[in-house]
């Protein structure tokens, strides 16, 4: 229930003491959710849901990555930042979700008349980690990053693309994988000051 990551965390105080960690975050929100729930009901909706977030479990473990928050119909993944660039392992998570809904289309079209997509946005920075709450403990990251990586998700719609990746989370990433990245020039994000370089990704 807490997650592997989590739980060994708890056991071992690593975070007893808050420290600062730099992450690689991914923010990945389903397309059209508001006209799916109206149309499947909330009970059916969540059934969905249930089996959406699922089939992203594998997916989660084989590159890495943990998942920090399910949001609604939002989830957000996290790595240490050596974990996520390593072999490019938040980026081939991301097609391997990709892939998990696709080998699922006959179950999601039978249940729900529908196969659910999803749009996603990459960030990296530092965040202070630690660990709170009386009554119900958990383990949190705050900063800064979380807020861009929202906005970058943000704007998947406005690129036209799925996906939307900072160029700090590129500059930080090492040749070799077999994915190709365009740059999509800069923009000034909601609330920033700097413009800030995107990217998306072509193929895997």
């Amino acid at each position: 229930m807490l997650g592997l990551s989590v739980l060994y965390s708890f056991f071992t105080g690593r975070y007893h003491i808050p420290i600062e960690e730099e992450r690689v975050f991914m923010f990945l929100d389903m397309k059209s959710s508001t006209t799916i729930a109206e149309n499947l009901g909330h009970v059916k909706y969540f059934e969905m849901l249930k089996d959406y977030y699922a089939d992203f479990s594998n997916s989660i473990i084989d590159y890495e990555g943990i998942i920090y928050q399910y949001v609604e119909d939002e989830i957000i993944v996290s790595w240490k930042l050596i974990n996520g660039i390593e072999n490019y392992n938040c980026f081939k998570c991301f097609f391997a979700l990709k892939q998990a809904l696709l080998n699922q289309t006959e179950k999601y079209s039978s249940r729900y008349g529908i196969v659910p997509v999803f749009k996603a946005g990459f960030h990296t920075g530092k965040v202070t980690t630690g660990e709170i709450g009386v009554i119900k403990k958990d383990i949190i990251f705050t900063g800064d990053v979380h807020n861009t990586t929202a906005r970058i998700q943000g704007l998947c719609n406005t690129y036209n693309v799925d996906v939307l990746i900072s160029g700090q989370l590129i500059c930080k990433m090492t040749s070799g994988a077999d994915i190709q990245i365009k740059s999509l020039g800069k923009n000034e994000l909601r609330g920033k000051k700097e413009m800030i370089e995107l990217f998306t990704i072509l193929s895997n």
